[in-house]
């Protein structure tokens, strides 16, 4: 039985553990030994409680595993994931660092490691199906992701829960949006081009710009391509206007002696009211659009739709469901070696697989997390 070690017990991470103890040896590693105790009590899953902002810490715990998942907040991503790689060890990562990954492709090359990243809901499956159609298709015009996760009770003034870090749901709000038009990279500011999206079984949401095209930009080729992120409409002014009006800064400030950021203050603020209560139903809607000239040379339209919403039975988010889930199919491609490609492989390179696209959305639908896919096509 292989051994994986998760790095991080939070609202994803603590689910994949639990989804990947099924057929694996699992551990559980985060510094707060009560996340620890109420998400594994009575499970499988093994823990060990450490302070993982430290590599050599990170390089000590992996040594006796065969494959690591980090689940981290964004801002230790990256340093997390290059430990891991120094130790030799095959990876799976969704801390969605904000570096760029093939910054550590030399080193994962140099220890013949497979890291896989970005590997959730989106980044992570919206790549998948990019990749996929890649090579199904003639070429592609124009790719485009609108994506949210959002609970199901709107309460006022945000109508909004986090179901992953905060300090990564503010990254969203103040990195500058990039995205690809007529073949050259645009950048926009984070929350604006605000339009109104109707969601089926759902209703009328916003999107607005965000930084979520990440590695496409890099490995796919297609002139025009965007990703948008959806909230209930007037969410995106309200975070415009903390985000101007300096709530959001990263420098330290002074203040009564002591000198902490902005960003600190208003995460621990927002954190306690951005949290999602005991068994409150959130959702998660996605709509992957892909459009380009299929091999036959017709005009094709591709669309992926996802409307997933909280299991009740087993208490799991959506938001871990969709991103956890997606996770744990990568990491069963590697572990049964279905996925040999070395060097950091961002999702579009397994989508670009038939074999893997098939195994994840089977290993998807069988947890519930539904893709329903449609193709319009016409000629010339």
């Amino acid at each position: 039985m292989k051994k994986i070690v998760v790095l991080g017990a939070g609202m994803v991470g603590k689910e994949v553990a639990r989804d990947l103890c099924l057929e694996f040896k699992v551990t559980s590693v985060d510094m707060s030994a009560e996340a620890l105790k109420s998400a594994f009590t009575g499970s499988p899953v093994e823990t060990i409680q450490a302070d993982l902002s430290r590599q050599e810490t990170i390089l000590k715990i992996v040594e006796p595993f065969d494959l690591v998942v980090g689940a981290l907040p964004g801002f230790m991503g990256k340093q997390a994931l290059a430990a891991v790689l120094s130790a030799g060890k095959d990876a799976v990562d969704i801390a969605f660092f904000p570096e760029d990954p093939f910054e550590l492709d030399e080193l994962a090359k140099k220890k013949n490691v497979t890291a896989v990243v970005d590997f959730g809901v989106a980044p992570g499956m919206s790549n998948v199906f990019m990749g996929y159609q890649s090579k199904k298709m003639q070429s592609i015009e124009r790719f485009e992701c609108l994506v949210g996760g959002l609970p199901v009770v709107r309460e006022w003034p945000f109508e909004y829960r986090a179901v992953f870090s905060p300090s990564d749901v503010i990254e969203e709000y103040t990195r500058p949006a990039r995205y690809v038009e007529n073949g050259r990279e645009v950048v926009r500011p984070a929350l604006s081009d605000v339009e109104q999206i109707f969601i089926e079984g759902v209703g009328t949401l916003e999107a607005f710009n965000s930084d979520g095209l990440r590695t496409l930009e890099r490995t796919m080729k297609a002139p025009n391509m965007k990703e948008k992120t959806m909230r209930y409409p007037g969410h995106a002014l309200l975070m415009q206007a903390f985000r101007d009006s300096g709530f959001f800064d990263k420098e330290p400030m002074e203040f009564h002696g002591m000198r902490i950021s902005p960003l600190e203050f208003t995460s621990r603020i927002l954190f306690s009211k951005w949290r999602l209560k005991e068994d409150e139903d959130d959702f998660t809607a996605m709509r992957v659009t892909i459009e380009g000239t299929s091999r036959e040379g017709r005009r094709e339209t591709i669309v992926y739709n996802l409307l997933d919403r909280f299991d009740r039975e087993k208490k799991v988010t959506s938001m871990a469901r969709t991103t956890g889930y997606a996770c744990t199919g990568a990491v069963r491609l590697l572990a049964g070696g279905k996925f040999k490609r070395k060097g950091i492989c961002p999702p579009e390179f397994l989508g670009e697989e038939e074999d893997c696209f098939n195994f994840l959305m089977k290993h998807l639908e069988e947890r519930g997390v539904r893709y329903n896919r449609s193709v319009t096509a016409r000629q010339g």
